[in-house]
This record gives C-alpha cells, structure tokens and sequence, in this order.
C-alpha cells in the first residue's frame, strides 16, 4: 500500500513512518501542510492519504478540507484522517460525501499498532474506520448550542472580543500571548462553523452568535 502521509508535528511524522514502514506499508510522501499534501497527492496517486486535520498556516480545519478537495478530485482516492480533535462541519462533509474509503480515528484513542494498521488497510480497501466518539459527536451536530462546543477558556476569548478588544487586549486580560489567543480564535472560529470566506468578517460573525444566544430567553 502507497500512502501520502500529512502531519506537521515532526516527531509525530517521523514516528508514523517508521511504524507504516515496519507494518510493510509504503510511504512514498510526507509533508507538513496542506498545499504540500495536494501536491504530494496528485504527483504520486497513492493506495491511501493518511492526514491531520490542522496544520500551517492557521492550524484549524486545513488538513481536513484538503482531504474534501482529494475527495472531489479523486473520489475513489482512500482517506483516512488521524487528529486529536472532532471538526464536525468537514467531518460531517467528508463522510457524507463517501460511499467508502473513509476513516476518521483520534489519536488519543488509537491504543494498538495492529488495529490502527488494520484500519488503515481497511479503508485502503474501500472500507470504513470511525472513531466512536467522532461518531457520537456527528449524531449531535444540529441539537446542540454550537456554544457548547466551546472550552471555558474559549468562552472568555469570545466575551472578551464582545467587549470590543484586540487580541492584545485580550492577553492581557487573561494573562496569555498573543500567540496563544490567536489559537483560541481559531478553534472559535472552527467550532461555530466560521470557515475563511471572502465578505465574511469572522470575528464579527462569532461576535454575533454570542450575542444572539446571551439575549434569547
């Protein structure tokens, strides 16, 4: 099996490669985001695409809809994403979109060599391999306050940017970096469903559903 390997972590790389390779699983790329993986893809037409949901730039949701782009473009291409988080709106997209193929496990979760290779020949095979908890959380998408999905540390990122203040301000007020707060808006952004889109200032968007939710009865 010919596989293209995303993951930007370079100890987690490293790793996967050498345990696919010993596992006698071939791989003929690895790379570290996602325009890299669609070019590592189309160059090399592999059994499998093996990739992580968030990568550079923004390290939200990048991996997981480079995957939906392979999907369109190849649909009988195997996909098998390996994250430690649920991105429920492309996650619900890819596998919807799937007749076979697919896999969606947590790294957290994944406690066996063996089975995790079996997985991945599983899918390879045109099969499926769903993590339970990504499919409980896919089960109650659409019933839920899609603020519930935040952390409470992300709950008081999002007040703070209702209150009106800058990223800066926002550090400041929780004693974090601006760094940090930059990735807690982008897990924000994720989780409400706020993906990059021309004419959409997102942090207004977030700022709003807050709003929204707060002044309901």
């Amino acid at each position: 099996m010919r596989i293209v390997l995303a993951e930007d972590s370079v100890l987690l790389r490293e790793g996967l490669i050498r345990l696919l390779e010993g596992s006698g699983l071939r791989v003929v790329a690895a790379v570290a985001e996602a325009e890299s993986l669609l070019r590592a893809t189309e160059e090399h037409r592999p059994d499998l695409v093996l990739t992580d949901v968030r990568m550079p730039p923004t390290h939200t949701d990048e991996g997981l809809r480079a995957a939906l782009v392979l999907r369109r473009e190849q649909p009988k291409l195997a996909v098998l994403v390996l994250s430690q988080y649920v991105e429920e709106r492309y996650a619900a997209q890819l596998l919807s979109s799937a007749t076979g193929g697919v896999g969606y496990l947590l790294k957290d979760r994944v406690a066996d060599v063996a089975e995790f290779v079996d997985a991945l020949r599983r899918v390879a095979a045109g099969g499926t391999a769903l993590d339970p908890e990504v499919v409980a959380q896919l089960l109650l998408r659409g019933h839920s306050d899609p603020l519930d999905r935040l952390t409470p540390r992300e709950h008081e990122v999002l007040k703070l940017m209702a209150e009106g203040r800058s990223n800066a301000g926002i550090g400041q007020a929780l004693v974090l970096s601006e760094g940090a707060v930059g990735k807690h808006i982008g897990n924000i952004f994720a989780k409400l469903d706020l993906p990059p889109a021309e004419g959409d200032h997102r942090r207004v968007l977030a700022v709003l559903q807050f709003l929204k939710i707060r002044s309901l009865p």
